[in-house]
């Protein structure tokens, strides 16, 4: 396998230039599911169970993961694992999903979170409804993780949650090939992974977005799903080196994981030559 390794921000990325799976007919493909990113949603009630709108944008949410399922279709894909990755994982709603698509969701305290259920078997990662990292300042309901997270880097890249689980996804070999959520996250991925199919869903300006009709972004979904997954072969892993060192920036402290150094207030530094265990440490102190 060629890989290239780019050296900056005091870390050292690899992109390999050559992707698991196969182009072509039977492609299996994961798509990771938030709310934040879903078209019109501005607010936290209405990506919360206990809002009055959450129900509306529950169904958006399924809709938009059905685009993606119809365009992967459109592309010859033939399996699917949607995984409910918002709050606790019990977003989506099971009989609106494409009924060609399985459905993984409920919480879990294991490390892959987001991305539970991924292995080397897949062909391709999507992103739906992802949105951009803490401290971004113009980003519609922007966090990483929790709103108690300041920053995450690792080996000195600042990361949003797109990044961090791009990372679990190049462990098995899978590409991020699609991401759609507002066009800060749209911006941070493109600069994190290169090239990457991206879906603006709104424009955030702070608490209030601009935004397209629902239907529109879903279209736009279908179809750029299909053209990414039909060229597959351009996308390349998005890759850190081991050891991975992990700096976490908090506003309230939590008690540190086995083995984390506190390098500041409100800061924390974590090492380890497995990425799970790295998020493992986050997960406890975010």
């Amino acid at each position: 396998m060629a890989v290239a390794v780019l050296v900056g921000l005091g870390c050292q990325e690899q992109l390999s230039e050559e992707p698991g799976g196969v182009m072509g007919d039977g492609l299996k493909v994961f798509i990771s599911v938030d709310m934040e990113g879903i078209a019109g949603v501005t607010a936290g009630n209405e990506v919360s169970s206990s809002g009055s709108d959450y129900q509306y944008f529950r169904r958006l949410t399924t809709l938009e993961a059905n685009a993606a399922v119809e365009g992967a279709l459109a592309a010859g894909a033939t399996e699917f694992v949607v995984r409910d990755g918002h709050g606790a994982k019990n977003n989506i709603i099971p009989d609106l999903l494409h009924e060609e698509a399985k459905l993984l969701r409920g919480v879990t305290d294991r490390p892959e979170n987001m991305m539970l259920g991924l292995d080397e078997s897949f062909d391709a990662v999507i992103f739906i409804g992802y949105h951009a990292k803490a401290g971004t300042e113009d980003g519609i309901l922007a966090h990483t993780s929790t709103g108690n997270v300041i920053d995450l880097t690792i080996n000195g890249v600042s990361l949003p949650e797109a990044g961090y689980n791009a990372v679990m996804a190049g462990l098995h070999g899978v590409p991020v090939v699609m991401v759609a959520g507002d066009n800060w996250i749209c911006g941070q991925v493109e600069e994190l992974f290169g090239d990457v199919a991206t879906v603006e869903t709104k424009v955030g300006m702070g608490p209030a977005a601009l935004g397209l009709h629902p239907e529109m972004v879903r279209e736009k979904i279908r179809a750029t799903t299909t053209e990414a997954l039909e060229d597959l072969g351009r996308f390349k892993l998005f890759q850190l080196q081991p050891p991975y060192e992990m700096v976490l920036k908090v506003r309230r402290e939590k008690t540190p994981y086995p083995g984390a150094e506190k390098t500041g207030e409100g800061e924390f530094s974590f090492t380890s030559s497995d990425f799970l265990v790295v998020m493992e440490a986050f997960n406890r102190m975010k």
